[in-house]
């Protein structure tokens, strides 16, 4: 996506900061399913906002931190591309690399309801009804689609359909839109197997006590591709629980800081920051079946 002038960047920006100081942060169209920036927003000041720590900005997720959003285990290096989006946000916020720190959050305790000790997650959580209920969310930094795993030797390998995936014993982390894609769209013959971690998952999916993974499409790609290189991508989902996902920033319930971070996120998607760190990497995720 070609980058605007820095005319046209600069006005959106001020255009989205002036609305969340105002209580109404700016959205893209299809960034609807953020939550609204609640009443008495903070001053979107560079560097000025009412953080957990004045002058820092803790920014929390879960460990490890895996691949293709992270790179090497460690938030703070900078690669991957959550790591890349969490800097580019505190960069439209004011706040240098060196004015951010990273604390671990598990991803059920970072959307569970109660005070968090980060001024926002950002661990591939994607927006709900349901989790609005506890927490606050940014507009969306990333569209997602789910994935479908298997071993190349299981016969889930060679699903072309929904349809054939009706009596395969089908996993997925707890939690997670994953695990309701397989309930609310894959809808197999047999309960899915349910892990505490996507590492569990893998170790399932090996030693087959499952046949087949649901996962984001990024990370399906970056499992087959370096962890479990005995699986292959069988395809994509689209459809209720498989498309029209996004994640977004997660928040304390009511944050002042809601409407500052959705515009942050606003003019990175604007200004083509989002395309272009998406293309950097997560390309690889550009091409699976689509099972229907």
């Amino acid at each position: 996506m070609p980058l605007p002038r820095t005319s046209v960047v600069a006005a959106l920006l001020a255009g989205a900061l002036l609305a969340a100081v105002t209580g109404c942060a700016a959205q893209e169209p299809d960034s609807g399913s953020a939550s609204p920036a609640p009443g008495g927003s903070a001053d979107c000041s560079p560097g000025a906002l009412p953080t957990r720590t004045a002058g820092t900005l803790a920014v929390g997720t879960d460990k490890p931190a895996y691949e293709p959003w992270f790179s090497e285990d460690r938030p703070e290096n900078g690669k991957g591309f959550e790591s890349a989006v969490a800097y580019a946000v505190a960069a439209k916020l004011g706040y240098p690399k060196e004015k951010v720190s990273w604390v671990v959050a598990p991803f059920g305790r970072a959307t569970a309801p109660g005070p968090k000790d980060f001024d926002f997650d950002i661990n591939q959580v994607s927006i709900s009804t349901e989790r609005r209920q506890a927490v606050d969310f940014s507009s969306g930094y990333y569209d997602v689609r789910q994935a479908v795993i298997a071993l190349k030797s299981s016969k889930a390998a060679s699903a072309r359909s929904l349809a054939d995936l009706k009596g395969v014993k089908l996993g997925a982390q707890v939690g997670t839109t994953s695990l309701e894609a397989i309930t609310g769209v894959l809808r197999p013959s047999a309960p899915p197997a349910v892990f505490d971690s996507n590492d569990l998952a893998k170790a399932a999916l090996r030693n087959g006590q499952v046949e087949a993974l649901v996962v984001d499409l990024p990370t399906a790609f970056y499992i087959t591709g370096a962890e479990v290189t005995e699986a292959v991508v069988v395809g994509q989902l689209t459809g209720a629980g498989g498309g029209g996902e996004q994640f977004g920033l997660v928040l304390d319930k009511g944050s002042r800081l809601t409407g500052c971070v959705s515009a942050a996120v606003d003019a990175l998607r604007a200004d083509g920051t989002l395309g272009r760190l998406e293309q950097e990497w997560l390309s690889d995720a550009v091409s699976a079946p689509v099972l229907r």
